[in-house]
């Protein structure tokens, strides 16, 4: 029978992955304990890869066990997400053809890129996304095709990345659910990360977007390496210091 201690720590952790984030203050309060004693549950959650310490509390950690809904995710720090994705925008130099990815973060770029007044044509794994970049006749959409995940509305298994194998795009804008200088841009699920791996096969130029909770994390798969990216956009959560150990690996970070 699993102790009290045990017991606790599962209620914490599934709270945070109900509600995105915990607070020390309103566990203690809660489930009437110190907060050095919650202190000790989120250091041995963080131990086993479950959740990340941020100040004053913790959030999980996406893995093969657990992974957030798009609907979860647009309610997370929409503000700097916008200002990644209005960055990342700035970025598309003078390409024609370009991959958004699966995400909502990836979705706020294809919001900002859907207004151009150039032709472009937009290959995309995300629903929410086609549908955002269709409205626009000037522009041409390709929708990969494949099995629709609930939890994202994006488009995986071999259909999707058999038809990414037959194109060559000018840019590539992708999110992930961990950026770490050992073990490169990962993932919870096999399926998503073989998109993003033909993704970036398929692509010149690699773009990642993402807000600073994502670096320092490692989930399940690893798609690429942070060689492999030009360029990673995130907020100023992410501090100087650590920004300039990412860039010292080879890839220029972009803090907005």
């Amino acid at each position: 029978m699993p102790s009290t201690s045990e017991l606790r720590r599962r209620a914490i952790l599934d709270r945070a992955r109900t509600e995105g984030r915990v607070d020390v203050t309103d566990l203690a309060d809660d489930l009437g304990v110190a907060s050095e004693t919650i202190r000790r549950d989120l250091s041995r959650l963080e131990n086993h890869g479950l959740i990340r310490r941020v100040h004053g509390g913790a959030q999980p950690v996406e893995s093969a066990g657990y992974e957030t809904s798009i609907l979860l995710r647009a309610e997370s720090r929409p503000q700097e997400k916008r200002r990644i994705a209005v960055a990342a925008a700035e970025h598309l130099g003078d390409a024609e053809t370009v991959f958004i990815d699966e995400g909502f973060t990836p979705q706020l770029v294809a919001e900002e890129l859907v207004a151009s007044d150039r032709p472009l044509t937009f290959v995309t794994s995300s629903l929410t996304s086609a549908a955002i970049l269709a409205a626009n006749p000037a522009h041409t959409t390709i929708m990969l095709g494949g099995r629709i995940r609930g939890r994202t509305l994006g488009t995986v298994d071999h259909w999707a990345t058999a038809m990414l194998a037959d194109l060559r795009v000018d840019i590539a804008y992708l999110g992930a659910n961990g950026v770490s200088r050992t073990h490169g841009l990962t993932t919870p699920d096999p399926a998503v990360a073989a998109v993003k791996r033909a993704a970036v096969a398929a692509a010149r130029r690699r773009i990642f977007v993402g807000i600073n909770t994502k670096f320092s994390v490692s989930s399940f798969i690893r798609f690429a390496d942070l060689a492999d990216f030009e360029l990673l956009i995130t907020d100023a959560g992410l501090n100087a210091h650590e920004a300039q150990r990412y860039a010292a690996a080879g890839t220029q970070v972009l803090r907005t």
